[in-house]
């Protein structure tokens, strides 16, 4: 693992954009996973005129990595709705480059990013209680592919799905589907961002900890290119 700790959150944020553009410049098709949530959101910012209406960029093709969908409504779930606010409309992105996750095709989803060749990069964001992705303790096991996680996988998900819609119950879905931890290590370069104190545990568990699944997180330190950028509160406890 290589560690970057970063002056501030702002350091951070460039650091992390130059990282997805390396992973973008060249020649041949770049398949690449991206996090929403407000983490990378200094990134996107960063990224968005960089980017947009850039030809060379063509050979970029995004995934996401997770969904939880809008209970009784079709289209994007959470985490597309997101990451067309944050990325991919302001950038322009062509929608034939980008290739979705959902409820319908999540059991071949992994199939589908092996015959488009495997994905070469994700942008990662990590939880409190070490989650990546939608892999939450007691979600997924190390080993598992793109899974469906339902309701009754832990006694506090159906809180958690409902926050996830805004607390609104008439929305709230009963499951959402993530990559597992196996698909996740099957990428090629990891990255991952973190700031603020509120972090500095999970970042100390993540540098000095011992690989279990009741901190996910964990497993990607066994990956042969994971890269953790955090800023300087977040490093704190090191």
């Amino acid at each position: 693992m290589k560690l970057i700790i970063t002056k501030d959150v702002q350091e951070m944020n460039e650091v992390g954009a130059q990282q997805l553009l390396g992973a973008m410049h060249t020649q041949y098709r770049t398949n690449i996973a991206i996090t929403a949530g407000s983490t990378p959101k200094g990134v996107y910012e960063i990224m968005t005129p960089l980017v947009k209406n850039k030809t060379y960029f063509d050979n970029v093709h995004y995934y996401n990595f997770d969904e939880i969908p809008f209970k009784g409504e079709e289209g994007y779930g959470v985490t597309m709705t997101n990451l067309n606010k944050l990325y991919f409309d302001p950038a322009a992105i062509n929608k034939e480059k980008i290739h979705v996750l959902d409820d319908t095709n999540y059991d071949g989803y992994d199939d589908i990013i092996a015959n488009d060749g495997g994905l070469d990069f994700v942008l990662l964001g990590v939880g409190a209680d070490g989650h990546y992705c939608g892999n939450l303790p007691n979600t997924t096991k190390f080993g598992d592919l793109t899974s469906r996680v339902t309701e009754d996988a832990r006694p506090d998900m159906v809180d958690i799905l409902l926050s996830e819609v805004g607390g609104v119950e008439e929305k709230r879905p009963d499951f959402y589907v993530t990559m597992g931890p196996k698909s996740i290590m099957q990428i090629k370069k990891l990255v991952m961002i973190a700031n603020g104190k509120s972090k500095a545990e999970v970042v100390k568990k993540l540098v000095e900890g011992i690989v279990t699944e009741e901190f996910p997180v964990t497993l990607l330190t066994t990956h042969p290119d994971f890269t953790l950028i955090v800023d300087e509160e977040a490093a704190s406890l090191l």
